[in-house]
């Protein structure tokens, strides 16, 4: 019997090999422009030996590669980009925080010097419609060499680093949205230019287009780029919560005298990096103060504000004992700390990685745009070439009414009327018609809103999941959500709250031959009467004290509040979802539900097992023979049935998983309304994953929501897992979607916010293609020969513009729509 417990051992420390798991390596990348450019950015990265998968995000500017371990070259790689017109950095190494704020402050500079172009930009158009206005008021604002000089100063100023980056891309055969736009404003200048070099040809100068179509880019890339900032906001601050120094105090000096009423004044320290701070080190934590690193109060009492972690707006009271969590702010008190994890193993330093993970992994429903992307601009170049060609050799001949101008309009900005239909007067040419359609064509289509659609609604979604404590891991996670039709939940820890109270004690030692003076030596107290439930219980906590499993948790709680002294015990082992042993007293004991005992050859009698419906039974065995049983019984969280309730409004299948008896998961199941065919009863670790996989395969798309080692198998297993951080750490690190908060109505909250955002991308990958669909289309003059509308290149360029303005602007209006 004493050998069944090491065989079990063995055969689960016995792990088959297997290769080692990929290696990741985070890049920033800037010089993007387009969704073409993070297309390019993915290829180029796929061509290195080594690389697995990459995956790049326009709207953060940042690519994750997927590698072979120990092959890839992350800084040779980082300078191929680079070397290639993308300049990048890679994020291994180095102090990750210093990295994320120089990271924001380039961009911040970006921003400004956007700015400042498009503030020379506006001069130049407020000069330019100034002519057209004030006409023969004045004489020098109308000067057709005036309007030369305007363009060639915007072709020189605002729109040089267009023109030179659209001109670099395409020779580097990855022409991006500059590219078009480049090749617009320089082709309608050129075309200026001839017109006024050579009058004979009776072409029309339209100077006035290379400087507003550069104004409105410039204009519409500047709302952008703020617009993104704002939606990377929740982000920001998560990273800035990372304090930069630590008081390392040290517990030994004379100084910090723990026995004095206030120790943790403690002038002495010494102020270090807290990156460079150790597991096991003193801090010391004075009001005003962020904690910072996760750590656990030694001296001291205070408020802690948590609110950037969980949402949790009331300050939390924090005293010896308490575990307190990086970035935090001490409100009220000075504490003395003991550091218990540092670095990247930090609470808000795991919470700035899923962020950033999750703002980098893509939706399904993005794949389509991703293809378009790669050869967009590509389709607009030629899709403007035929334009050309068939409005110079076909359209104005078989439509000559557009040469003459009968009854066509112009949507162009003629006196700064933007948008407004004004009469052709003298568009006589073919040649200089075809040639504005082309170039309308090239500045209208906008690959921006393409690439965007998807990265901003996932960075606003994922940031307000972050100021609520809800983190989810990506897009492909927010898609498999929408999807969702059940929810299943494990009992112990998630719908109830995880602290069993004893109920019942029935000793079995009479039939046992077992007592107080056998050879298993239970200690007397000399100051109370030592019952034999008292014994009982002693022993089972013995066997308990190697375990962390909530039954075990509360069987010690009532051994320590009833004072009966711990039993050496030794060789603890613990069957997940079965039970514990361990030697105590030299002796082998088992404690654990019905079917551990089974396996170790313990009898239990049918009427026991019934004695206990509706609890949790606890069998102590030592050595074949039943010592007795503990009863214990839990209680649910008060949100529980409010979350079930919710979740079954929004349409949504509730059912429960266990590994406790059906009496006892019955008894929870009737307090949350659940019929018993949605309750799984008595269920392995093993087998839970094994049941969600039935679900699956009867066609359910299924969530798990759990917080223990024993849910991780059902956890992965599960289309989406959901993890409660105050779980254990495999359960978080399995799961899709963390809920920072330990809340159970936060599985609501995280479900509606992945299906808002859902939407969110929805709708823009719809404005995206339909946008592009419509409006390249009336740009090659589709409308020009029934109802006479022509799109000027300037009107194209602020259509072009407030196309990408206007998805992230949508994706913006997310936080409106999704306020508690």
């Amino acid at each position: 019997m004493a050998n069944t417990v090491p065989e079990m051992r063995s055969s689960i420390i016995s792990v088959p090999e297997s290769s080692p798991p990929p290696e990741i390596v985070t890049f920033d990348v800037s010089g993007m422009k387009c969704a073409g450019c993070a297309k390019a950015v993915e290829r180029q990265l796929m061509q290195y030996s080594g690389v697995i998968s990459a995956c790049v995000n326009l709207a953060v500017e940042v690519a994750t590669v997927e590698c072979q371990p120990g092959v890839v070259d992350a800084d040779a790689l980082a300078k191929k980009l680079t070397d290639n017109g993308f300049p990048s950095q890679s994020r291994a190494g180095g102090n990750q925080r210093e990295m994320e704020v120089a990271i924001i402050e380039r961009r911040q500079q970006e921003i400004r010097q956007q700015i400042g172009q498009l503030t020379i930009a506006l001069i130049l158009i407020i000069l330019s419609g100034s002519g057209h206005v004030l006409g023969t008021k004045a004489p020098i604002l109308s000067n057709i060499w005036f309007h030369w000089g305007l363009a060639t100063l915007a072709l020189l100023l605002p729109g040089r680093r267009i023109v030179v980056d659209g001109c670099r891309s395409l020779w580097r055969n990855a022409p991006n949205m500059n590219t078009l736009v480049a090749l617009g404003a320089v082709t309608a200048y050129t075309a200026s230019n001839a017109a006024l070099m050579f009058p004979q040809m009776g072409w029309e100068c339209f100077f006035d287009e290379p400087v507003m179509l550069l104004g409105f880019i410039l204009l519409g890339k500047t709302l952008e780029q703020q617009a993104r900032q704002r939606a990377a906001s929740a982000l920001q601050a998560l990273i800035a919560l990372q304090p930069a120094t630590a008081r390392l105090v040290d517990f030994k000096l004379p100084i910090l005298d723990l026995d004095s009423p206030s120790p943790v004044y403690n002038p002495q320290y010494i102020e270090i990096p807290a990156d460079r701070v150790r597991v096991g080190e003193w801090l010391q934590v004075l009001p005003g103060d962020k904690i910072p690193v996760d750590g656990e109060v030694c001296e001291g009492k205070t408020t802690i504000d948590e609110s950037m972690l969980t949402g949790e707006s009331m300050p939390i009271l924090k005293q010896t004992g308490d575990p307190v969590a990086a970035g935090t702010i001490n409100q009220s008190g000075a504490i003395v700390i003991r550091a218990t994890r540092t670095g990247k193993e930090t609470t808000v330093a795991q919470m700035v990685a899923l962020v950033e993970a999750a703002q980098t992994r893509k939706a399904p429903i993005q794949n389509l745009a991703d293809t378009v992307a790669g050869y967009f601009v590509y389709g607009v170049m030629a899709i403007s070439a035929l334009t050309f060609l068939f409005w110079y050799f076909a359209g104005t001949h078989l439509w000559p009414s557009v040469l003459l101008g009968h009854g066509a309009m112009n949507m162009g900005h003629g006196a700064m009327g933007m948008g407004h239909q004004l009469p052709i007067t003298d568009y006589q040419s073919p040649l200089l018609l075809s040639l504005k359609l082309a170039i309308a064509v090239l500045v209208i289509a906008c690959p921006c809103a393409l690439g965007l659609a998807t990265p901003t609604a996932i960075l606003v979604g994922s940031g307000i999941g972050a100021e609520r404590g809800l983190l989810i891991r990506g897009g492909d996670v927010l898609e498999r959500v929408h999807q969702l039709d059940t929810v299943v939940f494990d009992k112990t820890g998630t719908l109830t709250t995880g602290e069993l109270t004893l109920t019942d004690y029935l000793p079995i030692f009479e039939s046992s031959g077992l007592d107080g003076t056998s050879d298993l030596n239970v200690s007397h107290r000399q100051d109370a009467c030592f019952t034999i439930d008292s014994q009982l219980l002693q022993i089972a906590a013995a066997v308990e004290m190697g375990s962390c499993h909530p039954v075990a948790a509360a069987i010690l709680r009532e051994a320590q509040q009833q004072a009966l002294p711990l039993l050496a015990a030794e060789d603890f082992y613990t069957a997940p979802g079965l039970g514990v042993s361990a030697v105590v007293e030299g002796r082998l004991v088992f404690a654990g539900n019905a079917e551990w005992m089974t396996q170790q050859g313990v009898p239990i009698a049918t009427e026991l097992c019934g004695s206990f419906q509706g609890k949790t039974a606890v069998y102590v065995a030592c050595e074949g023979v039943l010592l007795g049983v503990i009863g214990l019984k839990d209680t649910l969280r008060p949100d529980a049935k409010a979350t079930v309730e919710r979740l079954r409004a929004m349409g949504l299948r509730v059912m429960m998983l266990t590994g406790d008896t059906p009496g006892a998961a019955f008894v929870i199941a009737n307090q949350l309304d659940l019929p018993t065919t949605d309750v799984l009863a008595q269920v392995r670790p093993e087998g839970k994953a094994r049941a969600i996989a039935a679900l699956q395969a009867e066609g359910r798309k299924v969530a798990m929501v759990g917080d223990g080692i024993n849910d991780a198998p059902a956890l992965a297993q599960a289309d989406v897992g959901v993890g409660l951080h105050g779980g254990t750490d495999v359960a978080v690190e399995t799961a899709q979607i963390v809920l920072m908060r330990n809340t159970l109505m936060d599985v609501v909250e995280s479900i509606e916010l992945s299906r808002a955002t859902l939407k969110k991308i929805r709708q823009n990958l719809f404005w995206a293609f339909g946008y592009n669909m419509l409006g390249i289309p009336v740009a090659a003059g589709l409308l020009l020969p029934a109802m006479g509308i022509l799109l000027s290149p300037a009107a194209a360029g602020a259509f072009m513009a407030f196309s990408s303005v206007s998805v992230v602007t949508n994706s913006l209006l997310l936080r409106r729509e999704f306020r508690s």
